[in-house]
Parts: C-alpha cells; sequence; structure tokens
C-alpha cells in the first residue's frame, strides 16, 4: 500500500513544526494514516473517506488498525469540512475518483469555493497539501497548472514537489505572505532532524524536488469554479474530441 508520493505528505512540517491536528481526505490503504501513526503518535487524524468499503478493505488487506487518535468517517471530504467547526493544523488531500477514462480529481474538491471552504478551517499556520496526478512538463502539466492558480486564487503562497517515481505533484498552499526560498526549507529540515521530528528517510533529499515559482501548465489555465471545472478534459484530452 505504500506509494513515493505519500512521503511529501511529511513534508508540510517544514512550514508547520508544530502540527497538532490533522484532517486526511481519502483512505486508500491507509499507508499515509499508518505513517503517522508510527512517527507522530501524538497527533489527532481525521479522515474522510466517501466509500465505506475502502475502509473495509484497508482493514482487512492494508493492516489498519484505526489507533487512538485517530478517526476514519464515512463523508464526502467537502461536506466533511463544511459540517466541522474545527481549525486544523493540515489537511491533506488525497481523493481520486474514476470513470472510462481514467482517474481524475473530483471536481468538487479542486475549484475555488473548495478551496476557500478549506482556508476556514486551517489554522493561521496551516497548510493545505494536495496531490495532484499530473507532470510539470508536458499534455498532464495542464491539470497541475490549473489546481495550481485555483489554490493560488485563495492561498497567499502556494509551492509544488514533484516525484521522481511517479506521475505526480504534490501542492501546499499556506497562508503565510512571505515566500519560501530552498535555503530555508534546507535550514528548517536540518532543525527538524535535529528535534528528532523528521523521521521518514530521504526527508532532507526530497527538498531538491522543490518549485517555488508556478508550473509552466499554469500559463493560461484556468482558474476551477464551481459553475466551471473542465478536469476530465485537461486531464484527458481527447475526452473532448467531438463535442
Amino acid at each position: 500500500g505504500h506509494f513515493e508520493y505519500t512521503e511529501y505528505f511529511h513534508m508540510p512540517w517544514l512550514w508547520h513544526t508544530n502540527i497538532a491536528t490533522v484532517l486526511m481526505v481519502g483512505l486508500g490503504g491507509a499507508s499515509t494514516q499508518r505513517a503517522y501513526a508510527r512517527d507522530y503518535p501524538e497527533v489527532s487524524v481525521e479522515t474522510a473517506e466517501l466509500d465505506p468499503m475502502v475502509a473495509t478493505l484497508a482493514r482487512q488487506y492494508f493492516h489498519y488498525q484505526t489507533p487512538p487518535r485517530h478517526q476514519v468517517v464515512e463523508s464526502d471530504g467537502r461536506m466533511y469540512l463544511r459540517r466541522s467547526q474545527k481549525r486544523y493544523d493540515l489537511i491533506v488531500m488525497d481523493a481520486y475518483s474514476h470513470n472510462r477514462y481514467g482517474s481524475f480529481l473530483p471536481q468538487h474538491l479542486a475549484t475555488r469555493e473548495f478551496f476557500e471552504l478549506a482556508g476556514t478551517r486551517l489554522a493561521t499556520n496551516g497548510v493545505l497539501c494536495y496531490n495532484v496526478m499530473g507532470t510539470l512538463q508536458g499534455r498532464d502539466s495542464r491539470v497541475v497548472g490549473s489546481v495550481y492558480n485555483t489554490m493560488k486564487a485563495v492561498f497567499p503562497q502556494v509551492y509544488l514537489f514533484s516525484v521522481l517515481e511517479s506521475r505526480n505533484v504534490i501542492l501546499l498552499a499556506t497562508k503565510h505572505p512571505r515566500k519560501t526560498h530552498f535555503n530555508g526549507l534546507r535550514q528548517g529540515a536540518g532543525a527538524l532532524t535535529g528535534r528528532g521530528r523528521a523521521k521518514r528517510a530521504g526527508f532532507a533529499d526530497r527538498l531538491y524536488q522543490f518549485h517555488g515559482e508556478p508550473p509552466a501548465g499554469s500559463a493560461g489555465a484556468p482558474v476551477l469554479t464551481d459553475d466551471y471545472a473542465p478536469l476530465d478534459g485537461l486531464l484527458h484530452p481527447q475526452s473532448l474530441e467531438g463535442k
């Protein structure tokens, strides 16, 4: 159940060094939840998972036994955020839908209205971490560019990590007005390692996948809204042929 891209869900500690409350949208094989339970046992983690069968499979086949500080709730992620009155230090988005063209982001979880809602549920130093299937170059860079532009329309700072072993890009958004640069992250990684907080193998090496500038695919890419979010077409343009 482990994929390299989930290792980048630990990078938010560079921006918020005292994460205590986390919301994860999407359970999958629970590799991220299990890693957080092992590395940060004092952190409270809530997971919103729409499909109850996913939770059943995670327990049966991926050995996820819900730890004392963890909770899995059967709910749509946006609905869960709307109903919640909590403030989270970190929100991790890793939810996907499927159709005959393949996997794609659920539209209602990638719009400006969604990110505005998520922003109201983040603490002052909170971080939003978002997994996007795509690339920084080529055809699949357009969906990354649109999600980036949409997040940037809401949050003052948005950063990217390009995953080496798969076609995933991890976007991180913060409320902090001042931009973070590579040297600052490297110093922060050293401090986290010294405190025993950076426990993942290769944590410092993943800094070299950091991108502080807008991705190439953001040029001309639309800001996604509840009224206009053509994610399926951006990721699979052939599906729009003849329409």
